[in-house]
């Protein structure tokens, strides 16, 4: 054990000492040369340049020319350069250290410094296998060895300060000896501690952490390559020194002090990596204490706290003792600080259940970094770790009371949660008021405080968030999303605070970030209004309130043009499609049994109208990535709302209900072909792609559902269904109605899209009418169930009848209104009537229908190529040719 220790420490010591800053030793070099030719250039007198001797006679000046003379000749006479310094060279471009300078002014030290620790450590191995030292003798040589080599670092380090050295990109020996010393003086109280038993627990670690910080302290004059052993060597201390019953009293104090010497260290050195190492090892030993329980809560909450204000003090940036700050510009390491604390406090209350002293040192820290961003910018992306952090807490507290929001779709069981009067339920009631009142005070007032405009929109965005959140999260643990009067009330006075903030700040001059500002506290205006709607109505007024504040935000977007309200308006509109995603209901079982009019119709059409409202809106500025995600909602809304009521009405109030009828599938498909011409005819207007999209998207829809739906699924022909009465049945519903739409939505991408895109949808339409036609013959013979009975004779001269008449008609609606795709499509009909003549009837007709279907086809036949002929494909008469006169 002692030897896998002393080879570990060994070995991250030389890794530190290996990466010692050579730039350190180059500027202390510099800094001697420079002061070792300070005497030189204070003694060396520079003469001014020689003034050549002239023999013109200079004539005396005027008074005025005396003046004036000397500047014009000082213009006049270029800048002489300084001659050359006695004893010192003009510097030449030195070249890079070649391999031999590399390994004897490098490698050679670093392994050097290894090898001595290395020795140090075999040493005392060779003595444990040999038997010739005790563990005491052991353990005090390894305290000297160690005394031995820091002073030998420290005196290498004088005598290197006392003489001039050249400049030389060498390895840091004192640097080096010092880091050995330190790792061997580590293992030694190790050993002593866990190997020979000297040293009770306490001691041990009192004696580790002052190697430690020993070490930190030697940083100062050795470099980072030290504080990087040290900071690492104080943290695995508690690790190493373990105990059957933990103090975490002493734990925490131990690990405040490292921390405020590793935090004083990297301010005087301002060596950031030094402190997001500090910070990050003292927040990952948060971590495993919680698993002690929530008993240990006050020495949980101190470690945070301590660690809180020590970065408040050292690290932050333009606070206290913290380094200058730039002003108006968040700084990230000054943020992550005071976040990574906010964090370790959210999982203490967490780990707590809530405890009183958890929430109170919470709220403390959150003030605390309320109260540090106020004072310093730099520090302003910690209150959005603090608006996420009170968020996350209440939000668990929410569902911890509730736990059944988290599996019931239908929302919580009624009786399910603590009461309002509940300590626990006041705790959190009067935190809440603390929390809203100060993120949204604290955001209104920061407005107009900062040279940019990121900082005063990260406040206003938390002022508008936290208490909406905030809000949210006790209506779900006290009224479990239930019907509330006072929660309305409270939105209510809430919408009226945001909407004099807005009101306010609209009055102020123009600042950085006031437009942004303003429109966020307008857009909590609405938020608050939807909420309160959705706490007054009964349970699914959420979806509805959502989507009215996706409206909202676009009406403000047109007023207020900032890209952040678009986006929103399109974030909202996404939030409301995940709603129904988890409960396509709304409300639950409390959807209603009355068709058409029940909360579906509000639940989708709603949010439908709101969604097609806000597109026109956003619109009117543009067309981008925001408008076609809300364009998108406004179709999904619509084409659910259409689907949902079909379903609703089909299936007698049950929309879960696992089968699909012919009634429900047709309604659909009748529907679909009715929205995408509906489409059809928008996109020509707006130009947009989701509208393009969308119709193609119904109509592959339509068609699926009348393949697989109409004619296979549910087909009357094939399953015993029940089409009802002799006309108006559902073979009316079913394929006479989407036959026409389809002929309609043919007519309207007509010369607007590919034709033959427009063509298979006049295919389809044929196909669905030429189907009707078929089953009503069979209705006639076979009554409401076409699926029973023989075919009979009469039954096929009838089909061969109804085809060619229907053809005839389509001949017909050709000629009278010039299409030729209406002729193309009674030419098709005809044909396959003829096929079925020549196939089918010649075989299965006895002789008088066979040949009266013979005969009809004939008489049919005859007078269609008539038409074509003296009609629609008519040639004019040739001129008569004159007679050829004979010549006379």
């Amino acid at each position: 054990m002692f030897e896998f220790f002393a080879l570990v420490i060994a070995i991250v010591a030389f890794i530190f000492a290996r990466k010692a800053l050579n730039q350190i030793d180059a500027l202390r070099t510099r800094l001697d040369a420079l002061e070792a030719a300070g005497p030189l250039l204070a003694a060396t007198p520079v003469a001014p340049p020689p003034v050549p001797a002239t023999e013109t006679p200079i004539a005396p000046l005027a008074t005025d020319e005396v003046s004036a003379k000397p500047t014009e000749q000082a213009a006049r006479i270029p800048p002489a350069s300084p001659p050359p310094i006695p004893g010192i060279s003009a510097p030449a471009p030195q070249p890079g250290p070649g391999f031999e300078e590399r390994i004897g002014t490098r490698w050679v030290v670093w392994v050097g410094g290894l090898t001595l620790a290395l020795g140090g450590f075999f040493m005392v191995r060779y003595s444990i296998e040999q038997g010739l030292l005790g563990p005491g003798v052991r353990v005090l040589l390894g305290g000297l060895f160690a005394l031995a080599l820091l002073a030998a670092g420290e005196w290498t380090r004088r005598k290197e300060s006392l003489g001039a050295i050249e400049p030389l990109p060498i390895a840091n020996i004192p640097a080096v000896l010092t880091a050995a010393g330190t790792a061997v003086a580590f293992a030694t109280v190790y050993a002593a501690y866990a190997l020979y038993g000297f040293l009770v627990p306490a001691t041990a670690f009192i004696l580790l952490g002052m190697v430690a910080l020993g070490t930190l302290a030697a940083a100062l004059l050795h470099g980072p390559a030290l504080a990087g052993l040290g900071i690492a060597a104080a943290f695995a201390t508690p690790i190493l020194v373990s105990s059957e019953k933990p103090d975490f009293w002493a734990l925490y104090l131990y690990l405040a002090v490292v921390t405020a010497a590793a935090f004083g260290l990297a301010r005087i050195r301002l060596w950031r990596w030094l402190a997001v190492t500090t910070i990050m090892l003292a927040t990952l030993w948060t971590f495993p204490c919680l698993q002690c329980g929530p008993s240990m809560v006050g020495p949980h909450a101190f470690h945070v706290s301590a660690g809180f204000i020590l970065a408040a003090l050292l690290v932050v940036c333009g606070f206290m003792f913290g380094p200058p700050a730039q002003q108006g510009r968040i700084e990230p390491i000054s943020s992550g600080a005071l976040a990574a604390y906010l964090l370790g406090a959210t999982m203490i209350v967490l780990n707590s259940f809530h405890a009183d002293t958890a929430m109170i040192a919470f709220a403390l820290l959150v003030a605390g970094a309320l109260f540090v961003a106020w004072r310093t910018d730099a520090a302003a992306g910690a209150i959005v770790a603090a608006a996420a952090f009170v968020f996350i807490v209440f939000a668990e507290w929410a569902v911890r009371g509730n736990p059944d929001m988290m599996v019931l779709p239908g929302g919580p069981l009624p009786g399910i949660g603590p009461n309002a009067s509940d300590g626990s339920v006041s705790l959190h009631l009067i935190s809440a008021a603390i929390f809203a009142v100060g993120f949204g005070a604290a955001g209104f007032l920061a407005q107009g405080r900062s040279v940019s405009a990121i900082v005063p929109v990260v406040w206003s965005a938390c002022a508008v968030f936290t208490p909406l959140a905030l809000l949210i999260a006790l209506y779900a643990r006290i009224a479990h999303l239930d019907r509330s009067i006072p929660f309305a009330i409270l939105a209510v006075v809430l919408a009226a605070a945001f909407g004099a903030a807005t009101e306010s700040l609209s009055k102020r001059d123009h600042r950085p970030g006031s437009p942004i500002s303003i429109a966020l506290f307008a857009t909590g205006t609405l938020a608050a209004i939807a909420l309160a709607l959705t706490f007054a109505l009964e349970k699914g007024g959420l979806t509805i309130a959502l989507a009215l504040m996706s409206l909202g935000t676009a009406w403000i977007s047109k007023q207020r043009p900032i890209p952040f309200l678009r986006w929103l308006a399109a974030i909202l509109a996404g939030i409301v499609m995940a709603r129904i995603g988890y409960e396509p209901r709304i409300v639950g079982d409390a959807v209603g049994a009355t068709p058409i009019f029940n909360w579906l119709l509000w639940g989708y059409g709603m949010p439908a109208l709101a969604f097609w409202t806000a597109g026109i809106l956003l619109r009117r500025r543009g067309d981008d990535a925001p408008l076609r995600m809300v364009e998108a909602a406004a179709i999904l809304f619509t084409v659910l709302l259409a689907f949902m009521e079909i379903r609703h009405a089909v299936n007698n109030g049950n929309v879960y209900y696992a089968n699909s009828s012919l009634v429900e599938i047709a309604l659909q498909v009748c529907v679909a072909l009715a929205m995408a011409i509906g489409l059809e005819r928008l996109r020509i207007r707006t130009g947009s792609i989701v509208h393009n999209v969308g119709a193609i998207l119904l109509t592959v829809f339509a068609g699926l559902a009348s393949v697989f739906g109409l004619m296979l699924l549910e087909t009357p022909i094939i399953w015993p269904i029940n089409v009802g009465g002799v006309f108006f049945n559902l073979l009316l519903l079913g394929y006479a109605m989407p036959a026409v739409l389809a002929l309609l939505l043919s007519y309207a991408v007509a010369g607007r899209r590919r034709a033959a895109y427009a063509n298979t949808i006049a295919a389809f339409a044929l196909v669905l009418a030429l189907t009707y036609v078929t089953f009503e013959i069979r209705r006639l013979y076979h009554g409401p169930i076409l699926s029973r009975g023989p075919t009979t004779g009469a039954e096929q001269y009838s089909y061969s009848v109804a085809w060619l008449a229907f053809g005839v008609v389509l001949l017909g609606i050709g000629i009278l209104f010039n299409s030729q795709r209406a002729r193309l499509a009674s030419a098709i009909v005809i044909a396959l009537t003829i096929a079925k003549v020549f196939v089918i009837d010649i075989s299965t007709l006895t002789d008088v229908y066979r040949a009266l279907s013979f005969i009809c086809l004939g008489l049919v036949l005859l007078p269609i190529g008539w038409l074509y002929q003296r009609i629609l494909f008519r040639r004019p008469a040739l001129p008569p040719v004159p007679a050829v006169q004979p010549e006379p």
